[in-house]
């Protein structure tokens, strides 16, 4: 069975029979934790264990700002974008 066509190759389905509960609701589970679905985490792991990973070059990952993420007050919030509201019009004289 053939299902997609991917750089002009033709890339087949592959069915893996045996698959008891415990593999389905780890896969399901992982999946499901890393916001992938059971086909990309299963590709992703075979890539991976093959050596066929791609290098990732911007994967780096920053924290210097997670102090800020969801702190604000409502009253904050709100204050925020009274301050904003301006940014929001068009002034139809500039476009002209």
């Amino acid at each position: 069975m053939l299902n997609m066509i991917s750089n002009g190759e033709k890339m087949k389905a592959i069915t893996i029979r045996g698959v008891d509960k415990d593999l389905e609701n780890k896969l399901k589970g992982t999946a499901k934790s890393e916001s992938l679905s059971v086909n990309q985490l299963i590709l992703n792991s075979l890539r991976k264990s093959l050596g066929l990973e791609k290098n990732k070059i911007h994967t780096r990952q920053y924290s210097d700002l997670n102090f800020l993420f969801g702190k604000w007050t409502e009253d904050e919030y709100e204050a925020f974008e009274k301050t904003q509201k301006n940014f929001q019009s068009i002034d139809a004289e500039l476009w002209k």
